[in-house]
């Protein structure tokens, strides 16, 4: 039977930070790190992005050059999925070739874009956002002719997607259940303004309904009924409503978990010698006042396959990070740092109308968290403030004449 001293499932940023972290940090035992995709390790954000608009070329979003692994003695295993862990035996079942026997398992599986759930989602044209053949199949359908286009959710995924199809000449119509873009993220300051920008490049941003039914003929999408009973015709949809963890094999093998798998602060899951990190890593965030949740961004998965690839090798640090995320849409550029959940008020700092502002998240008249849109001095002096929750009066914060860094 094969086996390895580490087994890494996953290839995107977190299964590769691992191997490239394990090396780093002194590991000199084998290491095989398995993935569903066909590539070598790439990034995921740009996809929606600069791949979608042809901007950058698939070898750029490589996250090493593809000789990096052998220099390293990393073994790669592509397009093979984990179907059961044997957590006593210390085996995984994969889709082809033999069991392999793990020492270590860091599990970095990421998750399953959720996929539609109404009358015509099994239809051609209805396209995720989560892995190169995704977008690649979406480009297909733009060389083929597809102008109208339905995006089915307002989130980050939705929003970049739209804004790249804006370049196109598509028709672009985004469809959002609740009341405000960005509803899980972001507070009304900024949701307005990023509708406004859609609007203003021709975006039919649609709120508060849901999606009845895909329409077809045939085989392939022609539209989309909402739950008004309107139908917009379309060629392409877009689905951008969230991912499910990727986590069935380690929960069917004893793993503690329900929102993903349950890891502590060195990412340790329930299972001996098995550790998760990234997008399917359910962990007690410092962030969010200790609340056990799962954050979907490059930071997070970077830092915590760090972390367990650290405790791998006898340096356990725990995982502490500062959440940090961005997105791109238009010339816009949004960085984040710290988690809103569950502030209590907001301090709009500039103005909107200059495309140049930043919004101040409160709890208890604490900071925790700054989103700042063109605005890169603010979200550098912030990241301070959000570390320390420090208490700053909330007129002394709009005051854009005082930076950030000088408050007390």
């Amino acid at each position: 039977m094969d086996s390895s001293d580490v087994v890494i499932v996953g290839t995107g940023h977190g299964g590769a930070q691992a191997a490239i972290a394990l090396r780093q940090n002194g590991f000199e035992g084998s290491i095989l790190l398995v993935g569903r995709d066909s590539a070598p390790p790439y990034e995921r954000p740009p996809l929606s992005k600069e791949y979608l608009a042809g901007e950058k070329p698939f070898e750029r979003l490589l996250i090493r050059p593809e000789n990096f692994w052998a220099e390293k003695d990393i073994q790669l295993m592509l397009g093979t999925t984990v179907t059961r862990i044997d957590p006593l035996m210390k085996e995984m079942t994969l889709t082809k070739g033999g069991p392999i026997r793990y020492g270590r398992l860091i599990w970095a599986a990421g998750g399953d874009a959720r996929r539609l759930d109404c009358p015509g989602a099994h239809l051609e044209g209805i396209h995720a956002v989560r892995h190169k053949p995704d977008v690649d199949a979406m480009m297909a359908d733009l060389e083929g002719g597809a102008k109208r286009v339905v995006v089915i959710g307002g989130g980050y995924i939705g929003l970049e997607a739209a804004a790249v199809l804006t370049k196109f000449d598509c028709k672009v119509t985004v469809v959002e259940f609740q009341d405000h873009v960005l509803a899980r993220v972001a507070g009304e300051d900024l949701s307005r303004f990023f509708e406004e920008e859609h609007r203003r490049h021709g975006v039919d941003i649609r709120l508060g309904t849901g999606v009845e039914s895909i329409l077809g003929d045939g085989d392939r999408v022609t539209g989309v009924k909402l739950s008004t009973g309107e139908e917009i015709p379309c060629e392409m949809v877009v689905a951008g409503i969230g991912i499910v963890p990727a986590v069935g094999p380690l929960i069917a093998a004893g793993a503690s978990g329900a929102n993903g798998v349950d890891v502590d602060e060195f990412c340790r899951t329930s299972l001996e010698d098995v550790y998760a990190v990234g997008d399917c890593a359910a962990h007690a965030n410092p962030y969010a006042d200790g609340e056990v949740i799962r954050l979907e961004s490059v930071q997070n998965a970077n830092d915590m396959a760090t972390t367990a690839a650290k405790d791998i090798c006898g340096k356990g640090e725990p995982y502490e990070a500062m959440p940090w995320f961005w997105s791109n849409q238009y010339d816009i550029r949004l960085q984040t740092a710290g988690l809103s959940t569950g502030h209590d008020q907001t301090v709009l700092r500039g103005d909107p109308a200059s495309r140049s502002f930043s919004v101040i998240y409160l709890k208890d008249r604490h900071v925790v968290a700054v989103d700042a849109v063109n605005m890169v001095k603010d979200y550098a002096q912030g990241q301070k403030l959000v570390k320390e929750r420090r208490e700053i009066d909330p007129e002394q914060l709009a005051n854009t004449a005082i930076p950030l860094k000088e408050m007390r």
